[in-house]
């Protein structure tokens, strides 16, 4: 499969920073390799998610855009599949055989929403997808789209350069630290 990328619309500093992280870190975790944000400039985001990768391993990093609508644009022009989730999509159900048959050659985009979604993103996107037709976060819908769309593969995933690895237990926590 091609690569991965998602991007979130519209940060606000004051009220976003940790859900905006958490939108990283479901990336990542989920097997994206970058996190591109809009709206509000924020280094401790940026910050957060670095450091995460420093102690967790991989590569992946948290990139700042001023104008989401060239980052699409770009991204379209390199040949990468749009995916904007939003409840008001196609159930990824009916459309999720076709996306994953799409990305065996083709890198992803996803764009999840923080504030009121432009009109643009909709009209740019080649899918909009939904979850599910209730209001829910872009973390929980992000996390439920990349999970589909790897069919579970992606909770396998480990880093050689990790610094911290969790060891199983069916009780307590157990970290290992390397280095």
């Amino acid at each position: 499969m091609a690569g991965i990328e998602v991007l979130r619309l519209g940060h606000r500093i004051e009220r976003d920073k940790r859900l905006t992280t958490h939108v990283g870190l479901a990336a990542r975790a989920f097997g994206a390799s970058k996190l591109y944000y809009s709206g509000d400039q924020d280094k401790t985001v940026e910050a957060s998610i670095a450091k995460v990768v420093e102690d967790w391993g991989g590569e992946f990093e948290a990139v700042y855009v001023g104008d989401w609508r060239r980052l699409l644009k770009d991204k379209h022009g390199e040949g990468y599949l749009l995916i904007h989730l939003t409840m008001y999509g196609l159930p990824i159900q009916n459309i999720i055989d076709e996306v994953r048959r799409l990305h065996r050659e083709k890198n992803i985009l996803v764009v999840v929403g923080g504030e009121k979604v432009e009109r643009a993103a909709y009209m740019m996107a080649d899918y909009n997808v939904s979850v599910t037709s209730q209001p829910h976060s872009e973390v929980s819908a992000l996390a439920v789209f990349l999970d589909w769309l790897q069919e579970g593969r992606e909770l396998e995933k480990t880093y050689a350069d990790a610094k911290k690895i969790i060891i199983p237990s069916a009780r307590g926590k157990t970290v290992k630290r390397r280095g």
